[in-house]
């Protein structure tokens, strides 16, 4: 597990932010990916998706890596923000862009209502 752990660390560490996904930012695999990929897109947050479905000690890895049991898993900035539910809870709070903007990490503001 450790040379999966080092290959996850420099990604998250050589990427302002990383989204570990289940299938691809172009086609997610499913609905919760899918979520995530939705709330950067509409923020315009550049980051990079990897398909834990395409290496399966990848998909392990990113679990035991970060002590979180599911994905998908967000890093901004070599910190790990979270899965679906709090990443979706973040956006719906205006939190995600502030912790966007504190991390110097491109985005756009969403229009507030």
């Amino acid at each position: 597990m450790a040379n999966i752990h080092d290959q996850i660390k420099n990604v998250v560490d050589t990427n302002d932010v990383v989204l570990f996904m289940k299938g691809t930012p172009q086609m997610p695999q499913c609905g919760f990916s899918g979520q995530v990929v939705q709330i950067l897109d509409y923020l315009g947050v550049p980051y990079t998706g990897v398909n834990v479905l395409a290496d399966g000690e990848l998909r392990e890895g990113i679990k035991s890596f970060t002590n979180w049991p599911t994905i998908p898993q967000l890093y901004v900035k070599g910190e790990f923000v979270g899965g679906c539910d709090i990443i979706r809870e973040m956006f719906q709070s205006g939190e995600l862009t502030d912790h966007l903007a504190q991390a110097g990490v491109p985005h756009k503001a969403p229009a507030r209502g």
